[in-house]
């Protein structure tokens, strides 16, 4: 079960730059993300940093917007990875684009807990025992393996691994920098939205 109450910053190490430098706003575009035209902390704070930008979003963009994982399970594996991490950040961003991808409020508020075996189908308990294993040990167990492996085709499989591995970076990431929740953005389970 993740441990949400592991210290983590509670102001930003790296303060987010906004505005954004021309070659940073260049490489965004339009993904600035905010519902006020402001830019998220994730991307403001990577700006220091665009010719790393470029490779980060290409990566997370073909992962979300392109892969062949449906939405509903890739944002599982997402939610699950980000509470093991106990990147708030993470999860808040994701308990937005989960809801959007299909997943219920209360099977997300589930991925920052305990895993009651009634509450997921085979299938979730496998992407769930995926990011799990992955967190704790940097493997997948044989019997993870076997229940992914019997939805899942090789294709898949690698992308499952690059999804959850892509994320615990990105959570590192965050947790390192300090990055702070953006406005209106709900954190862990229980928070004010």
């Amino acid at each position: 079960m993740p441990d949400l109450s592991r210290p983590r910053p509670d102001t930003p190490r790296i303060a987010p730059l906004d505005p954004l430098p021309p070659d940073a706003a260049e490489i965004l575009g339009g993904l600035i993300g905010a519902p006020d035209g402001s830019t998220l902390n994730i991307f403001g704070t990577l700006a220091h940093r665009p010719d790393l930008l470029r490779p980060f979003l290409s990566l997370g963009g073909h992962l979300l917007l392109e892969g062949r994982i449906p939405g509903r399970e890739r944002e599982i594996v997402i939610l699950r990875t980000g509470a093991n991490a106990a990147a708030v950040y993470e999860f808040g961003q994701h308990r937005l684009i989960g809801a959007q991808s299909g997943l219920s409020e209360a099977e997300i508020e589930r991925l920052a807990g305990e895993v009651d075996e009634g509450d997921w189908s085979a299938d979730d308990r496998a992407l769930i025992a995926l990011a799990d294993d992955l967190s704790e040990d940097d493997a997948v167990s044989d019997a993870t393996w076997e229940a992914l492996a019997r939805r899942w085709d090789e294709g898949q499989l690698i992308e499952l691994l690059l999804l959850a591995g892509y994320y615990r970076m990105v959570s590192g990431f965050l947790n390192g920098v300090g990055a702070q929740l953006d406005e209106g953005v709900r954190g862990w389970p229980g928070a004010p939205t």
